[in-house]
């Protein structure tokens, strides 16, 4: 049976759950990604329907046939001969949104040193690519890395300054990796040269982790930064050398993985996000996977050596706003950091969760009910005294009997709270109208108090 949680097998592409974080964190953060695998492994196809099923202007370029000509155009001066233009075709990427570079690793010296721009920086011929968002380059095991039995003739190694461009590098499953039920959907040849399409659900869930990526990016938990320099430490100690660049990317690299797991900090996911992250496969070296994970342990432990950094990460992961509650009543460690958690979380979510966040921990807060200090207090607050503002509930019960004045937002709200009873409508009868003079518009009313009601029944535990 198809997974039901992947984003991936929808398009037809299978044998990739395992690696599926990596591959939609790079997606994410737009960063280049590098796929390495056998002949016929689908390297080319998963990336070519990741395009279609984005609706990308996408250009498929094989490295080892296409001129750099094929790329840019044809040269030819402006009438005033002022400058140079470019004559397109088809295949040249001036209006591209997505390339794969396929066959990167037979492309000829000159030509890789000519793509270096075109992956790193998103130019060509020092012209910045403007439209263009995803780099991606597929390619066969290296000479210096293969086997007698898989021996691809001219497949050489990339030049490091280029691997270590990517910021993922994934070694794609051959069929002994795969289980049964993947091997008869691979084999099974029905919907052979249909267009990948799921409706527009991976589309959607991009969006929403690039929003999660970008909050994590505002503030990037110190536990990453911390992870990837003892990582780094250790696997350069072991003769496994990766450059300072390639240390932040790990951490760019994390936060990507964090946002589309949507986890909180998993040994697991970090020595995976580890081993892909490193980009010595591309120039015909694999690193011991001893080596990666006795590296992994160790960062892992040195994160985990303060609890109050780990949990405060911890934290800041979660990506709903009843979470966030359950976790500072249930494992809190201290006011101080229960503090640092709730002003960090007013300052870096949106106003609308910023104000339901207030709201529901303010009246528990004043109790000194809450592992937090004084200036949490204050700073919930700042934004509670103006949802509990009595004057404010007697003009929205005003403007909603006025119906002259009601504007469209207050219908849309107003519908929500016509199905509430009792305390629940009157907390959010308080909340929405707090909104409402802030001008601050929800993308869908009942989702949001369902969310705070959430959080209202996680503290009731401790009210009572």
């Amino acid at each position: 049976m198809q997974n039901q949680t992947s984003y991936i097998e929808p398009l037809g592409v299978y044998g990739y759950n395992h690696v599926e974080p990596i591959i939609l964190a790079s997606l994410v953060t737009e960063d280049p990604l590098l796929l390495i695998g056998k002949a016929g492994t689908g390297k080319t196809f998963l990336l070519n329907s990741l395009s279609e099923a984005l609706v990308l202007e996408h250009r498929h370029i094989n490295a080892s046939l296409i001129s750099f000509d094929d790329l840019i155009g044809f040269p030819y001066p402006n009438p005033d001969f002022s400058g140079i233009r470019y004559l397109e075709t088809p295949a040249t990427v001036w209006a591209a949104e997505s390339v794969l570079v396929d066959e990167i690793s037979r492309c000829k010296p000159e030509h890789q040193n000519r793509l270096f721009s075109l992956i790193y920086e998103r130019r060509i011929q020092g012209l910045l690519l403007e439209k263009l968002r995803y780099r991606w380059a597929a390619m066969n095991p290296c000479s210096s890395d293969q086997g007698i039995a898989d021996f691809y003739e001219g497949s050489v190694p990339l030049d490091q300054a280029l691997a270590d461009r990517f910021a993922f590098v994934l070694e794609v499953p051959d069929w002994e990796e795969l289980d049964d039920n993947t091997r008869k959907l691979i084999a099974d040849p029905r919907g052979d040269g249909t267009i990948s399409n799921d409706g527009g659900q991976l589309a959607s869930r991009l969006n929403h982790w690039k929003k999660e990526y970008c909050q994590l990016m505002v503030d990037v938990p110190e536990a990453l930064i911390n992870y990837a320099c003892v990582a780094a430490t250790m696997l350069g100690e072991a003769d496994l050398r990766i450059s300072p660049r390639r240390a932040r990317q790990l951490v760019r690299n994390l936060l990507a993985v964090s946002a589309v797991t949507g986890c909180s900090l998993q040994d697991r996911t970090f020595e995976m996000t580890l081993q892909w992250s490193l980009p010595h496969r591309a120039w015909g070296v694999t690193p011991k996977k001893e080596i990666i994970h006795a590296a992994h342990q160790m960062a892992w432990q040195a994160i985990q050596a303060d609890e109050k950094i780990l949990w405060l990460n911890r934290f800041h992961l979660e990506r709903t706003i009843s979470k966030k509650v359950k976790l500072l009543i249930d494992k809190c460690p201290d006011k101080d950091t229960g503090t640092l958690a709730v002003t960090q979380t007013l300052a870096r979510e949106k106003n609308d969760n910023a104000a339901a966040f207030a709201f529901a921990l303010f009246p528990l807060a004043i109790k000194e009910c809450l592992q937090i200090g004084r200036e949490a207090i204050n700073e919930l607050g700042k934004i509670a005294s103006g949802i509990l503002d009595l004057e404010g509930e007697i003009q929205w019960q005003e403007r909603l009997n006025d119906t002259n004045t009601i504007h469209p937002e207050y219908t849309r709200l107003a519908g929500v709270l016509s199905g509430l009873k009792g305390k629940r409508q009157e907390r959010a009868k308080q909340l929405f109208y707090y909104l409402l003079v802030n001008k601050i518009v929800l993308d869908s009313p009942a989702e949001y108090e369902k969310e705070f009601d959430r959080c209202i029944i996680a503290l009731r535990a401790i009210s009572q």
